[in-house]
């Protein structure tokens, strides 16, 4: 699955790429990828090793690709790497960086000055956070991510529908209470260690994924690790495209991803945001032979009927003009949506006329 890319012509799809982020990402074709989900270094700048109170030392991350010189020298690879993700977007992209109070402000401003829109700051709540040793400062019980269209006029993707029924019908908020690696899920390597420092729970990729990709979209995670964004995007239908130069993160990677099965299409689908269904005028209906032009609506509450138009308008009472004009006339009320008020009779059954309109959505998108 590793692959070492060199000029490629064609993207290398489900294949992890051993290298350098930034020379690999600029060895990409250009406008090739529909979404970004980075956890770039943390920068955390250590001092010293961190004990727990019965003195057993904590395995912090103190790994060589998480050193800096200096803000300076990391704010230059910030930078350099987010000038070439942003090439490979497509023009309606858009990327995700998650990352900690060390580092996430500066790639926030890094974001902006390379031209990103700013969409989004999640807070990952850990609901099992690692306790604070040294009794100095607050838990540090959260991590930030920003989610950002490649620019100001990207039309990205959003499937709030989808992310509504993940929260029980309950628009999903900015605060997502999710729990860190733990038990089975903790990758470890062959001694028994972990295999990786900071790795993200697939709940977290899950719903990031689910909100704001479709199946068959193009997946790149720059900083690959064991793998987390790759896994989830193949469960998911997802293409996905890993990189990663640590070689003991890509055995541990690959042996995980090979493991991943597929979800079947049927289960891939989720709910659809009601702005992105085709829109359907009502004049269709009658146009159609689905309504007739005399035909009686009657409303929701049983309170109203209009007669329908041959020009798809309604008239009742002393009122003309659209199903929603009309509905709110009735009513005395600013606004009505036509679609959920009005319905008709068929074999002495009342049938709202939204099924007509959603009838003919589905031979759309047939």
């Amino acid at each position: 699955m590793t692959k070492h890319v060199k000029g490629a012509d064609a993207l290398p799809l489900n294949q992890i790429i051993a290298g350098d982020c930034i020379d690999v990402m600029n060895s990409l074709p250009a406008g090739s990828v529909d979404l970004i989900f980075a956890d770039p270094p943390y920068n955390l700048q250590l001092k010293g090793e961190l004990h727990r109170p019965d003195n057993s030392k904590v395995d912090a991350v103190d790994d060589h690709w998480d050193q800096f010189n200096s803000f300076r020298a990391y704010d230059e690879f910030t930078t350099a790497w987010l000038k070439a993700a942003r090439r490979l977007l497509k023009p309606n992209g858009a990327i995700w960086v998650i990352g900690s109070y060390h580092n996430i402000f500066r790639v926030g401003a890094s974001l902006q000055n390379e031209g990103f829109w700013i969409l989004n700051d999640v807070v990952w709540r850990k609901s099992n956070p690692m306790p604070n040793f040294r009794g100095k400062r607050f838990t540090n019980a959260h991590e930030t991510m920003i989610w950002a269209g490649k620019d100001e006029n990207s039309k990205y993707t959003f499937n709030y529908e989808a992310l509504k029924a993940l929260n029980e019908g309950i628009q999903m908020r900015s605060d997502w209470v999710l729990p860190i690696c733990t038990g089975h899920e903790r990758l470890k390597d062959e001694a028994g260690d972990k295999a990786h420092p900071t790795q993200k729970p697939e709940s977290l990729l899950h719903r990031v994924l689910v909100g704001s990709t479709n199946p068959g979209d193009v997946v790149l995670d720059p900083f690959f690790g064991t793998g987390t964004t790759g896994a989830v995007a193949k469960m998911l239908g997802r293409e996905f495209i890993g990189i990663e130069r640590e070689a003991a993160y890509r055995k541990v990677a690959e042996k995980r991803i090979a493991s991943v099965r597929k979800f079947d299409k049927e289960a891939l689908s989720v709910s659809a945001s009601k702005r992105a269904e085709p829109r359907v005028p009502f004049g269709q209906l009658v146009e159609r032979g689905m309504l007739r032009p005399g035909e009686e609506l009657y409303s929701m509450n049983k309170r109203h009927k209009a007669k329908v138009r041959a020009d798809g308008t309604l008239i009742g009472d002393d009122i003309k003009g659209s199903i929603h004009q009309v509905g709110a006339h009735l009513e005395g009320a600013p606004s009505c949506n036509g679609w959920t008020y009005w319905c008709f009779k068929r074999e002495g059954k009342v049938v709202p006329i939204d099924v007509l309109r959603q009838q003919i959505r589905l031979e759309l998108h047939d």
